[in-house]
């Protein structure tokens, strides 16, 4: 049995507690050989790696390589990747598959992924993926994605654990939203051409952190046409900080 004298254990202990979560970007890139000169199919993933903190670092970086397969995944079946290589390479192995069947119609894939740490404090840790997805048809597709933490644990919070009462807060947000984009207070939400689920306000699959303040962020298609473009609504913290559990 091995015995440690107490100057040593307490060398050990303080070492541990001065351990910080660290987080720094790496980049994927991968390129399909079939000879092109324009518009050559390619995945780039620039995305954020927690470290140093085991537990907490495993926590965040499975689940930014989750979100991440499902925005560049492209296929019927589950993906099976284990890490951003074996991602990048399947990105690729699929449109060379595509290109084989259809030559003559397919071309031009891209994958982009730039995530960033947007916010960060002692309770909250906010990433956000910025992404664009092209694997044919009329356009790509753009948008945000925003992944919250618990910078302590590395577990993920959710939309509805952000809010004290997200009831009280949904109400407030939609008389905000309705005074931005000029929507009659006793109008359907979809009266000006919004395309809300069920002709009723929601609150947005993403919610992000900002030095600014609070930042509702409706991607493409979830509020509006693609035409109409994203919409987003930017609530100063002394404005919200009531509603909010996390700051």
């Amino acid at each position: 049995m091995k015995h440690f004298t107490l100057p040593l254990v307490i060398l050990i202990l303080l070492s541990s507690c001065t351990k910080s979560l660290s987080i720094e970007n790496e980049a994927f890139q991968k390129e399909s050989k079939i000879p092109c000169k324009n518009n050559c199919p390619k995945i780039t993933i620039d995305v954020p790696v927690a470290k140093n903190i085991p537990i907490v670092a495993d926590s965040i970086n499975k689940k930014l390589l989750s979100v991440i397969k499902e925005i560049v995944y492209f296929g019927e079946e589950p993906l099976e990747a284990k890490d951003y290589d074996s991602l990048t390479d399947s990105f690729i192995s699929s449109y060379e598959e595509m290109y084989k069947k259809f030559p003559t119609e397919t071309f031009g894939w891209e994958a982009k992924v730039k995530g960033n740490v947007e916010y960060q404090s002692d309770q909250i840790l906010n990433i956000k993926l910025d992404h664009y997805t092209f694997t044919g048809g009329a356009h790509g597709y753009q948008g945000f994605r925003s992944l919250i933490f618990n910078p302590n644990t590395g577990k993920a919070i959710f939309n509805d654990e952000l809010f004290k009462n997200e009831k009280e807060f949904k109400v407030y947000a939609e008389k905000e939203f309705r005074s931005k984009y000029n929507i009659p207070a006793k109008a359907n939400i979809n009266a000006t051409g919004l395309m809300f689920e069920n002709d009723k306000f929601q609150l947005p699959q993403n919610i992000f952190y900002t030095q600014e303040g609070l930042l509702l962020y409706y991607n493409s298609y979830e509020a509006a046409s693609y035409a109409d473009g994203p919409k987003e609504l930017l609530f100063p913290y002394e404005k919200v900080s009531k509603y909010l559990k996390y700051q």
